[in-house]
């Protein structure tokens, strides 16, 4: 999956903005992994441990992508005070192996990856972003 540098930038806003809660949404492209777009989505527990969307929210953004012709990429949420890695609750409810799972984290530094999760396991990284903070 291949994000450019200005969604990226939006993720971290979104995140700097919404800690100490995560924050999240999908990242929504083309057909060949290119990123397009960040569909950011309220984090109704505004929780600082994990992240919940609204199902109508959820529903809007398949509608959005569906009439823009994007896809679904990965579902995306930060990690305030963490790694950048899937949580065990992370891999229990990633539950759609046809999208990546992206993880912004602001924990030492700024990192973003994506993984692939089949079956409750990661079977793919990929690291997007790395900034770190001395």
């Amino acid at each position: 999956m291949n994000i450019p540098q200005r969604v990226i930038n939006e993720l971290i806003a979104h995140a700097h903005k919404d800690a100490t809660n995560e924050t999240c949404g999908y990242l929504l492209g083309t057909a060949d992994g290119i990123v397009t777009e960040n569909y950011w989505m309220e984090n109704i527990d505004h929780s600082p441990e994990h992240f919940a969307f609204a199902p109508k929210d959820q529903f809007a953004a398949l509608r959005y992508s569906r009439e823009k012709g994007l896809k679904i990429l990965a579902n995306w949420h930060s990690h305030p005070a963490s790694p950048s890695r899937p949580s065990q609750e992370d891999l229990r409810l990633a539950n759609d192996p046809t999208i990546r799972y992206a993880i912004l984290s602001l924990h030492e530094g700024i990192h973003l990856n994506s993984f692939a999760i089949r079956g409750g396991e990661v079977v793919d990284k990929e690291v997007h972003f790395e900034k770190i903070v001395v």
